[in-house]
C-alpha cells in the first residue's frame, strides 16, 4: 500500500514550508499556546486537507506558479481542522490522537479549549486578509459546520434509530465540509470558471463523505497501535456510525445493546461480535468505494496533469486503508 504522503510528490516542496509557516502563524506572544500549537503541528498526521487544496491550486494554475493566497488557504485549512481536533478530543475525552498525547491530556481542559478557540480565531483574521469575500462566506461556513456536526452527533448518541442519510449528513458537517469548501475556494482563487468550482466542491465534499466512512469502518477492524485511538471507541461512546446502521437492520438484538447504553458487562463486547457477524463493515465499504468513485468523477473537468492525477490516486488511497 502506498504511504500517504508519497501520493503528495507534486506539493512536497509545498507541504514543507506550510509546515514552517503554520508554527509561525501562531506566534509566540503566547508561551503556552506556543507550545500546544508546536506539539500539535509537531504531530505529524496525514496533512491530507492542506495537500488537497495545495494539488487543486496547482491543477488549476498549470501555467504558472501557485500565488501566496493559495498557500494562505492551505495554511488557514490545516489551522481550523487542528482547532476542531482540540475541542473534539476534549469533548471526547480523548487521553491520545495519532498515538500521540492530546492537547488537553497535557496542558490541561482549559489550555486545550483556549488552544483551539485561539487557531480558530487566528484562522478567521488570516481569512479575512485573504480579500475575497466568497472565501471568507466558504470558509466561515466551514466553522459553524463543524459545531453543528458535533452537536448533531453529542445529540444522536446511542439512538438505534438514526438513518443512513442522517449519519452522511453529520459526516459532512464533520468531515467533508471543510474539505468540499476549501477545495472550491481553490478553484476561485485560480479564477476557474463557475461550473469547474462546483465541481471541485463535489470532489471534496464525496472525497471527505468517504473518507469519513473508512475511518468509521476502521474503528471495527483496526488495531489501537494502528488507529492511535482504543479500537471501538465511536460505538462505546455512542457514536453510531456505518457499520452499526447496516448491521443493526440484520441483527436486531444489537439494538437492545445499544439502547442501553452497553451498561451490562460484556455488552459491548457482544454488541462488536454482531457487527463482526453481519454484513455491515462490507456494506460500509461499499458505502465509500461509492463516494470516492463519485469524487473522482468530479475531476474530470481538470485538463490532465500530475497534481490531477494525485487527486485521483488519494482518493483510491482512502479505499487502500480498508485493506
Amino acid at each position: 500500500m502506498t504511504p500517504a504522503t508519497s501520493l503528495f510528490t507534486p506539493v512536497e516542496a509545498d507541504l514543507r514550508l506550510l509546515a514552517d509557516n503554520l508554527k509561525q502563524l501562531v506566534g509566540n506572544r503566547h508561551p503556552i499556546l506556543f507550545a500546544a500549537a508546536e506539539h500539535l503541528f509537531g504531530a505529524g498526521g496525514k496533512r491530507i486537507r492542506p495537500a488537497i487544496v495545495l494539488l487543486i491550486s496547482r491543477a488549476t494554475m498549470l501555467e504558472q506558479d501557485i500565488t501566496s493566497r493559495h498557500r494562505r488557504l492551505a495554511e488557514i485549512t490545516e489551522m481550523i481542522h487542528t482547532a476542531s481536533l482540540v475541542h473534539d478530543d476534549v469533548v471526547d475525552e480523548s487521553d491520545v490522537r495519532r498515538g500521540v498525547p492530546t492537547v488537553h491530556s497535557l496542558f490541561g481542559n482549559r489550555i486545550a479549549i483556549l488552544a483551539g478557540d485561539f487557531l480558530f480565531a487566528q484562522s478567521s483574521w488570516y481569512l479575512a486578509n485573504l480579500d475575497n469575500l466568497e472565501v471568507v462566506k466558504l470558509l466561515s461556513e466551514v466553522i459553524m459546520d463543524l459545531a453543528t456536526g458535533e452537536i448533531q452527533q453529542g445529540l444522536n448518541r446511542f439512538d438505534a434509530g438514526i438513518s443512513i442519510e442522517t449519519y452522511i449528513e453529520k459526516s459532512y458537517y464533520k468531515t467533508a465540509s471543510l474539505i468540499a469548501n476549501s477545495s472550491k475556494a481553490a478553484g476561485l482563487l485560480s479564477e476557474v470558471s463557475r461550473e469547474t468550482v462546483e465541481h471541485l466542491y463535489s470532489y471534496g465534499r464525496h472525497f471527505g463523505i468517504a473518507f469519513q466512512i473508512v475511518d468509521d469502518i476502521l474503528d471495527f477492524t483496526s488495531t489501537t497501535d494502528t488507529l492511535g485511538k482504543p479500537a471501538g471507541s465511536d460505538l462505546k461512546s455512542g457514536n453510531l456510525t456505518a457499520p452499526v446502521l447496516f448491521a443493526l437492520a440484520e441483527k436486531p438484538s444489537l439494538e437492545v445493546l445499544i439502547e442501553r447504553e452497553f451498561a451490562q458487562e460484556g455488552d459491548l463486547k457482544q454488541a462488536l461480535a454482531l457487527i463482526q457477524d453481519s454484513q455491515g463493515i462490507q456494506q460500509a465499504r461499499e458505502l465509500a468505494a461509492h463516494h470516492a468513485k463519485l469524487a473522482i468523477e468530479h475531476l474530470a473537468v481538470l485538463p490532465s496533469s500530475e497534481s490531477h492525477q494525485a487527486l485521483i490516486n488519494i482518493a483510491e488511497y482512502t479505499l487502500s486503508r480498508l485493506y
